[in-house]
């Protein structure tokens, strides 16, 4: 009597299952591509860097088709998680290396990984900051912090309940601290670097 229930059921739910698998398998692929294209953007490897965000791209394309039978399962998390990091690397990709912030639309991801991907960008900002200033340039990061609170201050904006913008409030938290404690360390810098200009010039003049 449920032979063909079953049947049918069974037949749904297999379809699902290799769906599922598969763009979970990809998702995870998205997310090593993205961590990878960061790395590169820190060691000034852009060219790497945009050849792994466009494959990463590529694999995005490829799960939204795979599963855009299955709602349920492009929604369930493990996408958007996928899509954060991805949002991620490309956004810093633009600030570094075009001086830009891309749409959504141009990165193709749901808008709250776009939104949790941007709130991650300030602590990758914050590694360049710091990076200039350990190269004496610390001049150099302002235009960063200026980008950091920039984001920060867009974050806050969009103060929803979790069900809609699940983290984003503890991302506007954390990027508020790491504003706050890189204006110090930059602040401390500038402030550094102009009395060793003014000590040097000092110098020359008792030469």
């Amino acid at each position: 009597m449920l032979s063909k229930i079953s049947a049918r059921l069974f037949e749904h739910f297999e379809v699902k299952d290799i769906a599922r698998e598969h763009a979970l398998k990809l998702s995870r692929t998205v997310v090593r591509l993205s961590s990878s294209a960061i790395k590169s953007i820190h060691r000034k490897q852009f060219d790497q860097a945009k050849d792994i965000i466009v494959e990463a791209g590529t694999i995005n394309t490829e799960i939204k088709s795979i599963l855009a039978d299955h709602p349920e399962l492009y929604f369930a998390g493990f996408v958007e998680q996928a899509q954060q990091e991805f949002a991620e690397a490309t956004i810093l990709y633009c600030i570094i290396n075009e001086n830009r912030i891309p749409d959504t639309s141009e990165i193709d991801v749901e808008d709250p990984a776009y939104l949790m991907g941007l709130g991650d960008v300030v602590g990758e900002l914050r590694r360049v900051i710091l990076d200039l200033i350990r190269l004496d340039k610390p001049t150099e990061g302002e235009k960063y912090l200026d980008i950091m609170d920039d984001i920060y201050t867009t974050i806050l904006f969009f103060d929803f309940p979790d069900a809609l913008l699940r983290g984003l409030r503890h991302k506007g938290d954390v990027a508020r601290s790491l504003v706050e404690r890189t204006r110090g360390e930059l602040t401390n810098a500038i402030g550094h670097e102009k009395l060793k200009e003014r000590m040097s010039e000092l110098e020359k003049k008792l030469e």
